[in-house]
């Protein structure tokens, strides 16, 4: 392909990152990623059928082989100008471990590896959560640490070390606060080649994992939050799809290395409402 296309890659083939890629991909070609190729491709005919350009390809964001692999792909298509990082694992899908592999370990090497080719003017954004938001303040050394240790050290922080982890909860929040922090400071790097990085930290949208989710063991603890929040209501993938539009969008151009809550005001509840403790 000649190297005057502009690619966006989207990892995590789920609704979200679809959601996403509908806004922001006219006239460029999406590269779909997940750790299933069935799910790229289910993803792919859809957005084919809607008029987008799409290819599919497999990745294990836990795998720095594999992330290199796909950032090979994408360049070999064309230039890089977006990336929209939407995978992970919850705490009722994963041990300790596994969600900090990938949703922690993970994150840091995608947006490592897509730093280094992400063309200027380019764009992207890592689907957090408002889990991160909940965990309590950590120390200054702490944060740093999240933020700037070399991905191949990551794990090896205290902090995450599994043995100071309580549950999957715990390790999910340890990531998802980590991915706040290490968007900050890669935005310093990405804003050496004219680029920017943001995140997005949703609360309980509805896909069909939430729908399971709500009618699983933790569906009360779902219902409760949607309940407390001041919305009253769970969001939708649309709605983080604008948001993420406008991250990624000229808009956008004075936004970098923020992480943005949109839960409905979960978080809220959490600290100064019903769901205070």
């Amino acid at each position: 392909m000649s190297k005057e296309v502009k690619v966006i890659v989207l990892i995590g083939a789920g609704a979200i990152g679809q959601a996403i890629v509908r806004r922001v991909t006219a006239g460029k070609h999406i590269l779909i990623s997940d750790i299933k190729i069935e799910n790229a491709e289910v993803a792919a005919k859809t957005l084919a059928d809607a008029g987008f350009e799409v290819s599919t390809t497999v990745v294990d964001v836990a795998s720095r082989a594999s992330v290199d692999e796909l950032v090979s792909k994408a360049v070999s298509i064309g230039k890089v100008i977006g990336l929209i990082h939407a995978a992970g694992v919850s705490p009722s899908q994963a041990s300790p471990e596994t969600i900090l592999k990938v949703d922690l370990y993970g994150t840091a090497l995608v947006l490592e590896a897509f730093g280094n080719v992400i063309e200027q003017g380019g764009a992207g954004v890592v689907i957090s959560s408002q889990s991160g938001h909940r965990l309590p303040a950590l120390t200054i050394e702490e944060d740093k640490a999240l933020a700037t240790t070399a991905v191949e050290e990551l794990l090896s922080l205290p902090l995450v070390n599994v043995n100071n982890v309580k549950d999957s909860l715990h390790a999910y929040q340890l990531s998802k606060r980590g991915n706040s922090l290490r968007v900050s400071a890669e935005a310093v790097r990405w804003g050496k080649r004219g680029a920017r990085i943001n995140a997005i930290s949703p609360g309980i949208i509805i896909t069909p994992f939430a729908k399971e989710e709500l009618n699983g063991p933790r569906g009360e603890s779902y219902r409760k939050m949607i309940s407390a929040s001041a919305v009253g209501r769970a969001g939708t993938p649309d709605e983080v799809g604008s948001v993420a539009a406008l991250l990624m969008s000229e808009q956008g151009a004075f936004i970098t290395g923020s992480d943005f809550l949109m839960d409905g005001g979960v978080t809220a509840a959490y600290f100064y409402g019903s769901l205070a403790n």
